[in-house]
């Protein structure tokens, strides 16, 4: 194995946890109250149909994955396809919002370690601060070891909620899922847009691809059954909540009288008696902690793949030789990780950075398009998305429609990420690159020209130890 490559440590259970860990945290233990004072029962309906709109996208990404089985994930992909400005975007932007989540995860500990211990405000940020610094050390000393602490954390979590929903059924109460669609058409829509987000790991798995055995077995493989699961524990644990806690209770029962911020704590004893609360406490402590370190191994291999294709600088992507894993990619993706915990409103951030991963899921399934149509023979992926090309446009419009659900807020803030990163790229990036997507290269192309396409065909895949 060569200086510059990573160990493929990861197998197909590592995959799945990977992934599914980056889904499991606040998006089922902080966010179900908020979707509810926005669709009232309905927003059971909601978990559902944001699984599904994601659902194009982990399709279209398990299918690159396949053909570029490199680190990366989306910036790889919307590069590829669309040249490196668009890459730049993606890159920069993706990055930035899946570390306001996982930052948004890790201060989201702090609701519910008051239910465990009587910890003073000031100190939760510190204990926030020190998880972190837990995770940062985890990616450092190797993905393996990242990879089994992770799975270990989300098969606890797993069990846990499924306990969750089997001893729930049973309590929960018709009269609170009547009326169902108490906020019409509109609040199912609003609340499926704000609880997108809760899904937005799904490409974790993407983003080690380099680090995964078997890449064209088991990427699609982690990918389809991460979200199949997350559909059915999302949709069913939210149906519990809705059925056991009073509505009262889930619109106000929150600091200040606004929403509740521990949700399956709130029903908890009920569903498993005087330790309920502790139980459901601790397990939301340790998913909040797998969907940051989940965040912190998948969101630095953005910064390695950019940095190997010099539009970030190259120290960036230097792989250690020691603990064969991009410490400095780690580092600085831990750094701001904490200095977001330290000083920064994550939970709003959280919010803005939201809208820019909805666009970019769309820009996914529009490469998959590019790829197919002007990829030339380089483009051989051993998984293709079946339904193609209706389920691609079908995610496309679903991104769009959710985006005109999310607020002028989120929408400038989706923009302010995409300006920024363009700057980027043409203060620092551009001069040091001359590459050009798939679907560049391919207008620049003469009419008559039937030789396959050089830019695509350069693109190399990484050989496979």
């Amino acid at each position: 194995m060569s200086e510059g490559d990573l160990k493929r440590d990861l197998g197909l259970y590592s995959a799945v946890t990977l992934s599914m860990g980056a889904m499991i945290g606040g998006g089922i233990f902080v966010l179900p109250a908020v979707g509810f004072k926005k669709a009232g029962p309905a927003v059971i309906v909601a978990y559902l149909l944001a699984g599904l709109i994601v659902l194009p996208n982990a399709l279209s990404k398990a299918e690159m994955a396949t053909a570029m089985p490199e680190d990366g994930g989306t910036y790889l992909y919307i590069d590829r396809a669309m040249g490196p400005l668009f890459g730049t975007v993606a890159g920069i932007g993706v990055w930035f919002s899946l570390v306001f989540k996982s930052a948004f995860a890790l201060v989201g500990l702090g609701a519910y370690l008051l239910l465990l211990v009587n910890v003073p405000a000031t100190l939760v940020k510190a204990v926030a601060l020190g998880l972190g610094g837990v995770v940062i050390l985890l990616n450092m000393f190797g993905t393996e070891k990242s990879g089994q602490v992770q799975g270990v954390l989300v098969s606890l979590v797993v069990l846990v909620l499924g306990a969750y929903v089997v001893g729930g059924v049973g309590l929960s109460n018709p009269v609170q899922y009547s009326p169902f669609v108490s906020h019409g058409l509109g609040g199912i829509a609003t609340a499926t847009a704000f609880v997108f987000v809760s899904y937005a790991g799904i490409g974790e798995v993407a983003s080690v691809a380099e680090e995964i055995s078997d890449p064209g077995r088991n990427i699609p493989r982690a990918m389809l059954i991460s979200i199949g699961v997350m559909l059915a524990v999302y949709t069913a644990v939210v149906g519990v909540i809705v059925g056991v806690v009073p509505a009262d209770t889930l619109v106000h029962g929150g600091p200040t009288g606004g929403t509740s911020l521990t949700p399956m704590a709130d029903g908890a004893e009920r569903v498993f008696g005087g330790a309920g609360v502790t139980v459901v406490a601790v397990t939301a402590v340790l998913a909040l902690t797998s969907m940051a370190n989940a965040g912190v191994l998948g969101t630095s291999r953005f910064l390695l793949a950019m940095s190997r294709d010099s539009l970030l600088p190259e120290r960036i992507g230097r792989i250690s030789p020691r603990f064969l894993t991009p410490v400095n990619a780690v580092l600085v993706t831990g750094g701001v990780l904490l200095t977001l915990i330290a000083f920064v409103p994550v939970v709003d951030l959280a919010k803005l950075a939201s809208a820019f991963l909805i666009l970019v899921f769309s820009l996914e399934n529009v490469s998959v398009i590019v790829f197919r149509e002007v990829g030339g023979d380089f483009y051989d992926p051993e998984f293709r998305s079946p339904g193609y090309p209706v389920v691609q446009v079908l995610g496309v419009i679903g991104g769009v429609l959710l985006i005109a659900q999310m607020g002028l807020i989120s929408v400038v803030g989706a923009v302010a990420v995409s300006a920024g990163s363009a700057v980027w790229y043409l203060a620092y990036a551009r001069s040091r690159t001359d590459r050009t997507g798939a679907l560049g290269t391919y207008f620049d192309r003469e009419p008559d020209a039937s030789e396959p396409l050089d830019e695509a065909a350069a693109v190399s895949k990484r050989e496979e130890e």
